[in-house]
């Protein structure tokens, strides 16, 4: 049955023609609340310590696949967990030490792993059941999961990488507020009714032009490079986190559910606050590491 979009929906990236996310359910200063604390703390490891991201993010990616798993189990779909979680760590960790042969080594190994592991978790006398089913979107977890976030890892890596990952995030947060800013005020045209009803147009037209602000200044100062590469980030990402977001909301609308996870008062699960996230880590490595 299909479910009301989540607080992550409605401040995201294609923004939400309605009323604050407190109407829908939500605690909104709670919510305020976590997302200022993560984004704090995040750009503090950045400015001072930005290998510990690394490890931020695989604890993140773990916790992230793990309510995926969890949720996709419940409506009897049997994802294997354990190669799935230690999978996904690989393609993390790897990522430092071995760079993009790393990650594309280990998300093979792992998706091997996965369709032999499927094929025999009953034991090799029982008869596999919803093995296509089962193993497909168990890659496809695995690739929406750790692989999109080993890009943010590979980002962090290069020269300034800490500037380039602080620049994405700064773009992914301009989006968001821009959608919801222009969604709350001016949304009256929906943009996909049938994947989230509260997504309108106007608040996809706020989430490009704060988004494209956002890249001007922000590749411009913090990365002293062409403005133009600002606007085509800006761009770039506004799409893909929207969606990145909508894709998340075709997902649990069809697993009936609301949330992911529980851990984030105001936000729901750690994947809830990722979505548009991890797309816009790819895009934002192929980018910059294309054009910088």
């Amino acid at each position: 049955m299909p479910v009301e979009d989540t607080a992550a929906d409605t401040a995201a990236a294609s923004g939400d023609g309605k009323a604050p996310a407190s109407k829908a359910g939500r605690n909104l200063p709670a919510a305020l609340a976590v997302g200022l604390a993560l984004g704090l703390s995040l750009i503090a490891i950045l400015l001072w310590a930005p290998k510990v991201l690394i490890g931020v993010i695989a604890v993140a990616m773990a916790v992230a696949t793990w309510e995926v798993a969890k949720r996709l189990r419940e409506a009897d779909v049997l994802v294997p967990r354990v190669p799935l979680l230690v999978g996904g760590q690989a393609i993390i960790w790897l990522a430092w030490p071995a760079g993009p042969q790393g990650v594309l080594g280990a998300f093979g190994a792992t998706a091997l792993t996965v369709m032999v592991w499927r094929l025999f978790d009953h034991g090799l006398q029982a008869t596999p059941r919803n093995y296509l089913r089962d193993t497909a979107i168990s890659i496809f977890t695995l690739a929406w999961v750790p692989l999109l976030a080993s890009f943010a890892v590979l980002l962090l890596l290069q020269d300034d990488g800490n500037l380039r990952v602080l620049t994405f995030m700064i773009l992914v947060v301009c989006s968001d507020v821009g959608g919801y800013v222009a969604g709350v005020l001016f949304g009256k045209h929906p943009m996909v009714p049938h994947i989230s009803p509260k997504k309108s147009w106007e608040g996809f037209g706020g989430s490009l032009v704060f988004s494209v602000i956002g890249g001007l200044l922000t590749v411009t100062l913090l990365l002293q490079a062409n403005s133009m590469i600002g606007v085509l980030l800006g761009v770039g990402l506004v799409l893909v986190a929207t969606s990145g977001d909508l894709i998340e909301s075709q997902v649990k609308r069809e697993l009936g559910i609301k949330d992911m996870g529980t851990l984030l008062p105001g936000h729901g699960g750690i994947m809830d606050r990722l979505d548009s996230m991890l797309p816009s880590a790819f895009v934002a490595w192929l980018v910059l590491t294309a054009l910088l």
